[in-house]
Order: C-alpha cells, then sequence, then structure tokens
C-alpha cells in the first residue's frame, strides 16, 4: 500500500495562497545585502565563519528548538525538595541547546577573540543571523560581549572574569563560578518607578570595608522590578 503523505494526498481542496514548508535555510548564501554589506565594512575575512553560522542558524532542527524555548517559558523554582530556598529559573532544554549553539560558535566572543579590524562587524553579522531564529538567546549574548570593555577597565576584577566570558563553552550549572567551563552576564536594571529610564533608578552602592573604589565589596540596596537573563553568572 501506498504510504500516506499528508501534504499531498489527502482528499481535499487545493490550496494555493499559502506559502510552502520552508525547511533549511541558508541564512548568509540567501542574503545578498548581508554579505555585501560585512565585506564593505571590513569584515569578509570572516565570510567562512559566517557561511557555516549561516546554515546552522538556517536549519530547521534551530527553528524548532526556538519554538520550543519560546513555547514553554521559564519557571522560578523558589525551593528545593527539601524546602530550602534555592532561586532557580528553570529553562527547557531546548534553550540551552541553543545557548551552546551561540556561546560555541562564538555570539558574544568573536570580536575579543579575533581583535583586528573588521571583527565587530563579523560580531554584528553573527547576532543578525541569530537573531532570525531566536532573539531570546541574544540578551545574555550581547551582555556578556558587552562587559568585557568595562571589565578591562578595572583589571582587579576582570582579569579573573574575563577569560570566562571568553570561553566557547557554554555551562548551565548552577555552582560557583570558579567551577564553570565558562560564564555570562546578565543586568538588573529595571526598576518600578523606572522602567526603562534607568536615570530614575533609585538603588545605592555602599562601600562595605573602609575601602571604597574599584574592585571594593559594595552593599547594594533597592529595588528591582525586572531581571533579563536571571541565570547568568555576574551582572
Amino acid at each position: 500500500m501506498k504510504p500516506l503523505n499528508p501534504r499531498a494526498d489527502l482528499p481535499t481542496h487545493e490550496v494555493i495562497n499559502m506559502p510552502p514548508h520552508l525547511g533549511d535555510q541558508d541564512l548568509w548564501a540567501g542574503d545578498v545585502g548581508l554579505r555585501e554589506g560585512v565585506e564593505n565594512q571590513g569584515g569578509g575575512w570572516g565570510a567562512e565563519k559566517l557561511a557555516a553560522f549561516g546554515r546552522l542558524a538556517g536549519a530547521s532542527e534551530t527553528f524548532e528548538a526556538a519554538d520550543l524555548a519560546n513555547r514553554h517559558t521559564p519557571e522560578l523554582k523558589a525551593y528545593d525538595r527539601y524546602g530550602m530556598r534555592i532561586n532557580q529559573v528553570e529553562f527547557h532544554p531546548a534553550y540551552h541547546d541553543l545557548m551552546t549553539m551561540a556561546i560555541e560558535n562564538e555570539v558574544p566572543s568573536f570580536a575579543w577573540r579575533h581583535p583586528k579590524p573588521g571583527a565587530h562587524v563579523i560580531h554584528a553579522a553573527l547576532t543578525y543571523l541569530f537573531n532570525q531564529p531566536e532573539g531570546g538567546v541574544l540578551c545574555p549574548m550581547a551582555m556578556t560581549y558587552a562587559a568585557v570593555p568595562s571589565l578591562r577597565l578595572t583589571p582587579s576584577i576582570g582579569d579573573d572574569w574575563i577569560p570566562r566570558l571568553l570561553s566557547n563553552q557554554y555551562d548551565a550549572r548552577d555552582v560557583p563560578v570558579d567551577q564553570k567551563a565558562g560564564a555570562t552576564v546578565g543586568m538588573f536594571m529595571t526598576e518600578k518607578q523606572g522602567g526603562s529610564d534607568v536615570r530614575t533608578n533609585t538603588t545605592r552602592a555602599v562601600a562595605v570595608g573602609q575601602t571604597a573604589g574599584e574592585g571594593m565589596e559594595y552593599l547594594l540596596t533597592g529595588h528591582k522590578f525586572f531581571c533579563s537573563a536571571p541565570m547568568s553568572d555576574a551582572f
């Protein structure tokens, strides 16, 4: 007996106004404007990497993982089975798969790992490619990328943290950061009275010890309302 093809053999009317199933896409080869822009802005030396990542980002499996990650939203696990407060945020496995894909392909770290003219152009192209299947993962990717220049201004902290942020290994474990193979950065910015206007924030930092300044310990007092990427290792 001939197997049934649900797309072609069902006895129904002909549908001609619906787009076909896209399947695997090549997001780099199929984007003339992107390729020309990267070349014109000095990132042509990264074309081979962008070509490989364009195929990976455009794969149907990547889009399916993005759909799962967004359909199954993060869940707060306030307590463990013994009633101990842990404040963990649990994500669907597909989210971690996407994080792994981004970090292994240097989405947050490429420009810093390959410091030469055009590196930030290639970073922008990697971000653009990955944003097409999934935008949520790019929140911690952008913050991890952006934290490196600030950390370089504070070597007492940066010398310890920057190697973790430049790692191409994603480590989702909830363990102390010095036990992890790589780290990510998030941010606590929003307050109820401020929304996106961080100028109205009221959080204050007060030095814990007798010494203030770079690398010292501070006590933060404020009321944060929203956290981007709460599973990150630093904020």
